[in-house]
C-alpha cells in the first residue's frame, strides 16, 4: 500500500466514507499543492521573458507576494483562508500558464497578474495589516476575495487598510468606506459595497461556508456550458434569501444520510458558487445544474436546488467529486488511458474509465444516502422520494460495477478502493426498496442503456 495513504483511510473512501483525518488528509495535501503552485507563479514570473511580464508588472508582483508574506507573520491562519479559497487554483493555474507557455503576453495576463494585489489586500485585510493597495475593476466590480466586491467603478480604486478600517476610493466617485468585524466580514452601509454572503456552519466548530457570486474566478476558463451547466449569476436580496432558506434545512437531511456525510461536508466544502439555470432550461424553470472543479477544491457549482432536501443531495453528489479527485492526486488509481469508450446510464455519451469511475462512485454515495434516509423517514412523501432515488441510483451503479471490477488497469490502491464499492453496493441489499420502486429502476436504466447504444454502437459495457 503506498505511504501516502494508510490502508484503513482508503478502505473507507472505499465505502464513501472517511472520518475526519481521512478526510483531513485529503485536504492538506490539496493545501499543500496550492502553495506549490503559488511559488511555480513566482519563479515562472521571474523567468519569463520581458514581453510577457515586463518589469512594471514584475515588480508589482514581488510587492504583492511581499505583502502577503508581511500579512502570514501576523496571522498565518487568516491568510491561508485567503490563498486556499476555491478560486484561488483556477486564477494560479491560469495565471500560471500564461506566464509559461508563450514568448508574447497573452490579453488577459494584466489582468490576472493584478488579480494577486486583490489577493494580497484581502490577506492583509483579515491579518489586520496596514496596507494601500490599486485595484483594477472587472465587469464593473472591483473584488477582495472571501470578503466581497465594491460595484460600479470603471477605473482603479485605491484601497487604504488602517486599524480594521478599509477605505475604497474610486478614482471619480465618492469614497467607501467598509469596516472588518469580529467575525472577519467586512460591512459596510454604502450600497456599492457587495459583501459574500456566508451560509451558516453545518458543524459546531467548523466555518461558515461562502456563497460566492462575487470571485471573477467562479467559473473563468472552466467550460462549463460543455457540461450542461451555466455561468455564475449574481444575486440580488430575493435571490440570496432563498439560497439562505434552503441552507437552512441541509443539516438535518445530510444528518439523515449518515453523520459522515454531515463530516464530509464540514470538512470539504468551502465554498458554494452560485450559477444560473441550465443552458436552454428558461429564467423560471426549475432544472437544475451543479458540478465541481479539480482545480477548485473545497468548491460546489449550483445552481439553486429547488428544496432543502435536494440541496443536501447535491452536496452528497459533488463531494464526492471533490473527494475521489483528490484522492486520485495523492496517490494513483488506475493506468487506463482517457478513450470515450463506457456506458453509463447517468450521460448520453461515452465515458473515459475516469469519468466512469468518478460517476460510479458519485452515484454510489447517493444510493447510501439515500437509503439511509428512507429507512429513518417519518413521512410517506418523503419515504417514497428517498427509496426511488435510491433504487435509481443503486441500479446505475450496478449497470458500471462489471466494467470497473474488470479492468486490468487498477492499480493496488484502486483495486481497494473498486473491491469496497463493490461491498457496499452489496450490502445494500440488507434493506432492499419496495418492490415497485426497484422495478422502475431496472426499467429505467434498461432503456437507457438501449437509447445509448443505439446512439453510440455497442460500446464497453
Amino acid at each position: 500500500m503506498s505511504p501516502a495513504i494508510p490502508e484503513r483511510a482508503l478502505r473507507e473512501l472505499g465505502r464513501t466514507e472517511g472520518d475526519t483525518d481521512s478526510l483531513g488528509l485529503l485536504a492538506r495535501d490539496q493545501d499543500t499543492r496550492r502553495l506549490i503552485l503559488l511559488r511555480a507563479v513566482l519563479d515562472a514570473a521571474d523567468a519569463a521573458p520581458t514581453t510577457v511580464c515586463p518589469p512594471r508588472l514584475l515588480d508589482r508582483l514581488r510587492a504583492d507576494w511581499s505583502l502577503l508574506e508581511t500579512a502570514e507573520r501576523a496571522d498565518r491562519a487568516a491568510v491561508r483562508t485567503v490563498l486556499f479559497h476555491p478560486m484561488a487554483g483556477p486564477w494560479a493555474q491560469r495565471l500560471l500558464g500564461g506566464l509559461t507557455s508563450a514568448t508574447v503576453a497573452r490579453p488577459g495576463l494584466p489582468a490576472d497578474l493584478a488579480h494577486l494585489t486583490a489577493l494580497a489586500a484581502a490577506a492583509a485585510i483579515r491579518a489586520g495589516v496596514h496596507c494601500t493597495a490599486l485595484l483594477a475593476p472587472r465587469d464593473g466590480l472591483v473584488s477582495l476575495p472571501t470578503l466581497g466586491a465594491v460595484r460600479g467603478s470603471s477605473g482603479p480604486v485605491e484601497l487604504v487598510h488602517r486599524e480594521g478600517e478599509v477605505e475604497i476610493r474610486p478614482a471619480n466617485a465618492p469614497s467607501l468606506v467598509a469596516r472588518t468585524q469580529p467575525d472577519s466580514t467586512m460591512t459596510s452601509a454604502d450600497p456599492r459595497w457587495l459583501p459574500v454572503l456566508a451560509l451558516p456552519a453545518l458543524l459546531s466548530g467548523s466555518g461558515a461556508v461562502p456563497l460566492d457570486d462575487l470571485d471573477p474566478y467562479g467559473t473563468e476558463g472552466s467550460g462549463l456550458p460543455r457540461h450542461g451547466l451555466s455561468t455564475v449569476v449574481r444575486m440580488d436580496d430575493h435571490e440570496r434569501k432563498a439560497w439562505a432558506e434552503c441552507w437552512s434545512g441541509v443539516e438535518p437531511l445530510l444528518r439523515a444520510g449518515g453523520e459522515h456525510r454531515l463530516a464530509e461536508a464540514a470538512v470539504l466544502l468551502r465554498c458554494v458558487v452560485p450559477l444560473g439555470h441550465p443552458p436552454g432550461s428558461g429564467a423560471g424553470g426549475v432544472a437544475h445544474c451543479s458540478g465541481t472543479r479539480r482545480e477548485a477544491f473545497g468548491a460546489v457549482l449550483s445552481s439553486r436546488p429547488a428544496t432543502s432536501v435536494y440541496f443536501a443531495a447535491t452536496l452528497v453528489h459533488e463531494l464526492q467529486h471533490t473527494k475521489l479527485a483528490a484522492l486520485g492526486a495523492l496517490v494513483r488509481l488506475h493506468h487506463e488511458d482517457a478513450t470515450p469508450r463506457h456506458f453509463a446510464p447517468w450521460r448520453s455519451d461515452p465515458r473515459p474509465f475516469d469519468g466512469l469511475l468518478q460517476g460510479a462512485y458519485s452515484h454510489l454515495a447517493l444510493a447510501d444516502y439515500w437509503q439511509r434516509t428512507a429507512l429513518g423517514a417519518r413521512r410517506v412523501t418523503s419515504r417514497d422520494l428517498a427509496w426511488a432515488e435510491h433504487a435509481r441510483c443503486r441500479e446505475q451503479v450496478g449497470a458500471v460495477l462489471p466494467a470497473l471490477a474488470g479492468s486490468a488497469g487498477l492499480t493496488r490502491e484502486g483495486r481497494v478502493l473498486v473491491n469496497e464499492m463493490i461491498a457496499l453496493y452489496h450490502r445494500m441489499d440488507d434493506s432492499p426498496p419496495p418492490p415497485g420502486h426497484l422495478a422502475r429502476a431496472k426499467a429505467y436504466v434498461s432503456t437507457v442503456r438501449v437509447i445509448w447504444q443505439q446512439r453510440n454502437g455497442s460500446g464497453r459495457q
